[in-house]
């Protein structure tokens, strides 16, 4: 229950950022070819928007199994070594965000400190740009998920878009969709209509 509403805002706030960066470049785009004007701030927001998606999404995408990898050579180790390997993997990911969670909060500190603002707006930097440990911070809490189910034999590593098989998937169900639109009793395009024929 808690688990399906956490991914349904996950997927809900990261549909709004994509909808809000979307319609800010198309009314940037309108207002500049349409009225010859513009909107100062929108490429710094759309910038930030972006950055926003990126940094969110990336956990969510540790999530869902949405990431690329390479595994193949993985998956052919015996099960306890791919195990091994992938606890492994995930602390390296671990010491991977530990790192830049630190050099993040270094940076939202001194930002902070400063009192810089943004370019176009008049707002204070450090603030859109918690980001960097949010997302971070949720990135860990990933891996330390998944690091637990390898442990717990829950799962067996990490989990990777595949898309030559989704790619498979998808030509396989446009060639089902083709034959079954085909007439049962096709015309054929060699043979010569007879005289009575329409």
């Amino acid at each position: 229950m808690v688990r399906n509403l956490v991914t349904k805002l996950e997927e809900g706030f990261l549909s709004a950022l994509l909808v809000s960066m979307t319609l800010l470049v198309f009314a940037e785009v309108v207002a500049r070819f349409g009225f010859n004007a513009g909107i100062h701030w929108a490429q710094e927001v759309t910038l930030l928007l972006a950055a926003w998606f990126v940094l969110f999404g990336a956990s969510y995408g540790v999530k869902v199994g949405a990431h690329i990898g390479v595994d193949v050579f993985v998956k052919m180790l015996p099960e306890g070594t791919h195990r091994f390997i992938t606890l492994v993997a995930v602390g390296l990911c671990l010491v991977y965000c530990g790192l830049f969670l630190y050099g993040s909060w270094i940076y939202l500190s001194k930002m902070k400190m400063i009192g810089i603002e943004l370019e176009d707006l008049p707002v204070p930097k450090w603030i859109p740009m918690t980001i960097l440990v949010i997302g971070f911070v949720l990135l860990i809490v990933r891996f330390v998920q998944l690091g637990w189910k390898v442990i717990t034999k829950q799962a067996d590593g990490f989990h990777f878009a595949d898309e030559a098989e989704e790619s498979m998937e998808i030509a396989k169900d446009l060639q089902e969709t083709a034959l079954g639109d085909a007439p049962s009793n096709p015309i054929d395009p060699n043979k010569t209509p007879k005289q009575g024929d329409k």
